[in-house]
Formats: structure tokens, C-alpha cells, sequence
């Protein structure tokens, strides 16, 4: 039987986020969805399209779209619905899970790699924030889970557009592209999304081309320097003595968040033995710290490009299309997260080429 696809859907108060839901809710999209939604939210979608005084904690819409609260674990939600399922009792293509406004998406899509039962029965499809252009560039200021969200979406929508000048917006886009640039960002009015845009995006498809993020492979602007000390001890010999250098100051940004991302490139084949140890070292180390990695690697020994890709202390790699013929072999991973050591990074990638 096919996995069930799964969209989180995260953002803060206000971003639009419900206004997305009734859409998809109560939309003729011809999809049957189940949405789950975190029953401590402020603004729950209940008051105006759910039968809210209802004891079952399963709604059925008008277009054959169900809705439920989680009033256990996430687990135990998914695993019931499945059941449901299974049994003909409820019917639905898909998912959407609702985080609560303060929520980091991270242990929500960690649920479905950790969970072997949970695994064999739902595909995480992709992490959509939603960003309210009015409020975003306090909110990302002042509160590191609306950065987080950020760091861990793979498409981001900017709603409320209209009530600030388009500079702006530019202003917006350009510091949410340093956090994660491998999300493609829209900008929305109304929650007026294409399903389209919604759902299929692939983008914990580690089989997927890497087509559909247009800004993942992108060379990134260099300026943009990493100033966290790091503790070079802890991470053994591998890594060789290394001093921190002085912290340098970007003078481009007037922002200077804590998450951010990097890119590694290199024209040479990785060694898998000696790439798998150092990755495991770095994320027994900064996991919590980091939200997504992900790349495409020329590895020695195989004619496929391998995909890879993680979540916190997550990670897993597959082997992606053959090179195709004259196609230039390289490789580049992307790293998101709160102050990761840039320069502990790379200088560890390149120790692991064969």
C-alpha cells in the first residue's frame, strides 16, 4: 500500500496559517485530507467551519475532508487515523499536520523517520512556514522558534504583503534567504495558495530530483560570515588543531541571525567511510543545532548521485539518478542551523575527500 504523504504546516500567530487551512478544508480540490491540529492552538479553526461542541474528536467536512485535534501524542493520532483507514471507516489521501504558533517543526518531522510504525505508513512530504510581513522582521528578531521555523521549512509563503512598502518585502525576502536558501518563498494574499504549492513538493524525497528548490544549488553570496566560537577538542583528532578565527563583522546585513546556512562545494569524490564518520561526529555534537542538511555527493566507488539529507541528529542518504553522460561529477550540501562552526564544517568535508 503507498505511504500517506504528510504536509506540516508552521508559522506564527497571525502568519495566516488557519486562513490556509479553511482553504484546503473547505476548498472542491477533489483531495480528501485530514488535517490534525494542535488543539492548543489560540486561534483554532473550530469557531468557524468545525462542529466544535462535538465529543468524537473526528469532523467530517462538506467536501469529504476530515479534521481532528490531537489530544494524545502525534503518534498515537497518526497511528489511529491509519487504523481508521485501513478499517474503511474514515477515507483520505492525506495529511496536513497544524503546529501550534510557538512550535518548532523539528520533532514533529522527526516523528515520522524515529517511529518505525509510523514510518511504514506516512511519507513526510514537506515543512511549509508561513511568514507575516508585517510582524516577521520583529518576530524573527526577538524569537528564535519563528527562526527555526524558517531554518526548517522547504517553501515559504509571505502573506500580509499589502500592508508593508515592497522594499520591505525585498528587505524580508533577502534575510530569510540567508536563513535557508533551498526554500523557494511566495508571497500570498489571503492564504490564497495553489494546491499546487501545497502539497507533492518532495521535499523529504530523498529519491526526488532537486529541480523543484530552484535556490538549492544556487551559488550563494559569500559575505556572510559565521562568528560562533566552536570547540575544536571535542571533536577528536579528525579535525586537527584549530583556532576559531577573530569574529568578522558583515557589514551587508543590519541582521545578524543565529540561523543560518552555508554551502560546500567540491569538484572532487567523496570518501562514503571517512564522510559517514565525520558526519556522525559533527551531528552527535550539533545536532540540536542543526535543522536540515542536505546535498547531492559524488561518491567513489558508484556512478549514482547519492542524496543526502537530515533533521537535528536524523540523517540518511540514497542513491539518487546515474551522472549522466559528460555531466560535470560534483558535489554540494547545504547546512542550516543555529550557529553551526562554518569553518569546522567545511575544513571536515574536505578531509573527507577520497
Amino acid at each position: 500500500m503507498a505511504l500517506i504523504p504528510v504536509t506540516i504546516i508552521t508559522g506564527f500567530l497571525g502568519s495566516g496559517k488557519t486562513t490556509l487551512l479553511k482553504r484546503v478544508l473547505t476548498e472542491s480540490h477533489g483531495q480528501k485530507i485530514a488535517v490534525i491540529e494542535n488543539e492548543f492552538g489560540e486561534e483554532n479553526i473550530d469557531s468557524d467551519i468545525l462542529v466544535s461542541d462535538t465529543t468524537e474528536n473526528i469532523i467530517q467536512m462538506s467536501n469529504g475532508c476530515i479534521c481532528c485535534t490531537i489530544r494524545d501524542d502525534l503518534r498515537v493520532t497518526l497511528l489511529d487515523l491509519a487504523q481508521k483507514r485501513r478499517k474503511g471507516e474514515i477515507k483520505f489521501d492525506r495529511v496536513v499536520i497544524e503546529t501550534t504558533g510557538l512550535a518548532d517543526p523539528g520533532p514533529v518531522a522527526q516523528t515520522f523517520f524515529m517511529d518505525e510504525e509510523v514510518a511504514e505508513q506516512f511519507l513526510l512530504d514537506s515543512i511549509l512556514t508561513l511568514v507575516d510581513a508585517k510582524h516577521a522582521p520583529t518576530q524573527l528578531t526577538d524569537r528564535l522558534e519563528a527562526r527555526r521555523q524558517i531554518g526548517f521549512a522547504d517553501q515559504i509563503f509571505i502573506s500580509k504583503a499589502d500592508l508593508v512598502s515592497s522594499d520591505q518585502v525585498e528587505d524580508l525576502k533577502h534575510r530569510i534567504h540567508h536563513m535557508n536558501p533551498r526554500a523557494p518563498q511566495k508571497v500570498v494574499n489571503f492564504g490564497n495558495v495553489a494546491i499546487a504549492d501545497v502539497f507533492d513538493l518532495r521535499g523529504f524525497n530523498l529519491n526526488a530530483k532537486l529541480e523543484f528548490e530552484p535556490d538549492f544549488l544556487k551559488d550563494e553570496d559569500d559575505h556572510h560570515h559565521d562568528t560562533s566560537p566552536a570547540d575544536p577538542e571535542k571533536l577528536g583528532p579528525f579535525f586537527g588543531a584549530h583556532k576559531d578565527p577573530q569574529p568578522k563583522h558583515s557589514h551587508h546585513h543590519v541582521h545578524d541571525d543565529d540561523v543560518k546556512s552555508f554551502v560546500y562545494k567540491t569538484d572532487k569524490a567523496f570518501d562514503a567511510a571517512k564522510l559517514e564518520d565525520f558526519l556522525s561526529a559533527i551531528v552527535n555534537i550539533y545536532g540540536p543545532r542543526m535543522f536540515r542538511y542536505k546535498g547531492v555527493l559524488n561518491m567513489k566507488g558508484t556512478d549514482r548521485k547519492v542524496i543526502f539529507q537530515g533533521v537535528h541528529q536524523l540523517m540518511g542518504s540514497d542513491l539518487g539518478p546515474l551522472w549522466a553522460k559528460g555531466e560535470k561529477r560534483s558535489s554540494k550540501m547545504v547546512f542550516i542551523g543555529i550557529n553551526l562552526p562554518k569553518d569546522i564544517f567545511l575544513q571536515g568535508m574536505e578531509q573527507c575527500i577520497a
